[in-house]
């Protein structure tokens, strides 16, 4: 199946931001594993997992429509303590978010609303589970401190 261009140099750009976001939370979940934080670790493996399965899902519909993937991930700094990984990876959602929306209104001009809706499921995901959850983290930062917030990340999660 042959795909508009610009939908796929979109949906490339998308793709490596994904392999970006996969790989900052991949080194910030071993970075808080190093430090003995089991709950943090837990969760943004996690969350490098979804990053994984979005960036999949990209990839494959890129081939679907005939383009030639760019695998490489978008430049990134990580950060070095707990609050500059959290807000880090609250900037990357950010900026996923306002990517995703800008693909899908091109999807939309395009017609292409398969592509269009693979992005508004990775949209849901990124607003409704990862950003809300690192606002969530950087508000518990806030209101209890960062010595207990960090005292209550080092126990295992009981989710298991």
């Amino acid at each position: 199946m042959q795909g508009q261009p610009e939908v796929i140099e979109c949906l490339k750009e998308l793709l490596r931001g994904e392999l970006a976001a996969r790989d900052q939370y991949f080194i910030h979940s071993r970075q808080y594993e190093d430090q003995g934080f089991v709950r943090l670790y837990e969760r943004l493996n996690h969350e490098m997992e979804e990053e994984t399965a979005h960036a999949d899902a990209i990839l494959r519909r890129i081939l679907m429509l005939s383009g030639k993937p760019d695998m490489r991930p978008h430049a990134f700094e990580p950060g070095d303590t707990v609050v500059e990984m959290l807000g880090k990876d609250l900037q990357t959602e950010y900026s996923v978010r306002e990517n995703l929306q800008s693909a899908m209104k091109l999807c939309e001009a395009h017609k292409d609303y398969v592509s269009r809706d693979i992005l508004l499921s990775q949209l849901r995901d990124t607003e409704e589970d990862h950003a809300y959850w690192l606002e969530k983290q950087l508000g518990l930062i806030e209101q209890i401190g960062l010595q207990n917030y960090l005292q209550t990340q080092s126990a295992p999660s009981t989710n298991t």
